[in-house]
């Protein structure tokens, strides 16, 4: 137990100090702090011109924005965990392996009875941790841009579905972090171990989606789902490959959430995201010892 927290304790300690994670995380806090601003301008502008639209009389159309869900202002946090969040997760999966590849400290630490399982476990619950402290403090800078927007305190509903976002974009971005560990486990070098995830991720993200759908590439930067194709071989390859782009399935499980409504499946979305991570810790915690003390090529 006092070799799980040691390296528990050196991993939050070195996430901290990493620099290209620091950048990540820079710019993911700074955008989710504006996110909230960003969907009240834009809500401000189309009310304007609905308004302006209506007293010409060109429109008797309800305000588009009459209905929304109070939270609909952080919607574009969901692409931010989806592009930065989890290019920050991957960075820091691979940054945790390959620091001990380099530094020889994993040759060091399995010279000891110690169990391979519980040395990954240990790392991954540090970067877990870290990982969650981040994402809190972005649910706390959204609950207070939001309140200010609306000049008072978030309801105890609203408040609980922005904690359950977060909560669902922490397990998530763990997958990515896996996926990074693994990556950096593997791979035999060290410019590698940082690409292969994030073509993996790009693949996720981008290409999965559009076999099932046809979507454009620029329309999967929309914080909801996009919809499946009716019919025809669209649907067919959705049908395979669909619960495999789990950033679509993210999409989903925020739109419920957050109460903003998506298009899909919440069973299945969840299943899908528990599933990978499930999938993930399962080759992570059964790496063999050898593959750990490999040495890298450049």
């Amino acid at each position: 137990m006092s070799g799980f927290r040691a390296t528990l304790q050196q991993e939050v300690l070195s996430a901290r100090r990493e620099r290209m994670p620091q950048v990540l995380l820079i710019v993911f806090l700074g955008m989710v702090s504006v996110s909230s601003l960003i969907g009240w301008l834009t809500h401000r502008t189309v009310t304007s011109v609905w308004e302006t639209t209506r007293a010409a009389g060109l429109t008797t159309a309800p305000n588009p924005f009459a209905h929304a869900a109070s939270l609909s202002y952080v919607k574009n946090v969901v692409i931010y965990v989806v592009l930065i969040g989890a290019l920050l997760a991957i960075v820091l999966g691979v940054s945790s392996t390959l620091r001990s590849r380099k530094s020889r400290t994993t040759d060091l630490v399995l010279s000891r009875p110690v169990d391979v399982a519980v040395h990954l476990g240990a790392k991954l619950t540090g970067m877990a941790i870290w990982l969650g402290a981040i994402l809190a403090v972005a649910g706390a800078l959204t609950w207070v841009s939001i309140a200010l927007i609306m000049r008072g305190a978030l309801s105890a509903g609203d408040t609980i579905r922005l904690a359950a976002f977060f909560g669902v974009a922490w397990v998530f971005l763990l997958v990515f972090v896996v996926v990074g560990m693994l990556s950096g486990i593997h791979s035999r070098r060290e410019t590698s171990a940082l690409l292969l995830p994030i073509v993996a991720w790009s693949v996720i993200v981008f290409v999965l989606p559009q076999l099932g759908t046809a979507a454009l590439p620029v329309s999967l930067l929309n914080p909801v789902a996009a919809v499946p194709v009716e019919g025809g071989a669209f649907a067919g390859v959705q049908q395979i490959v669909g619960p495999f782009a789990l950033g679509e399935q993210f999409k989903t499980l925020s739109g419920a959430a957050l109460g903003t409504g998506s298009p899909g499946s919440l069973g299945l979305a969840a299943f899908a995201i528990v599933t990978a991570l499930a999938a993930g810790l399962l080759v992570l915690l059964g790496t063999r010892r050898d593959h750990l003390r490999r040495d890298l090529r450049d």
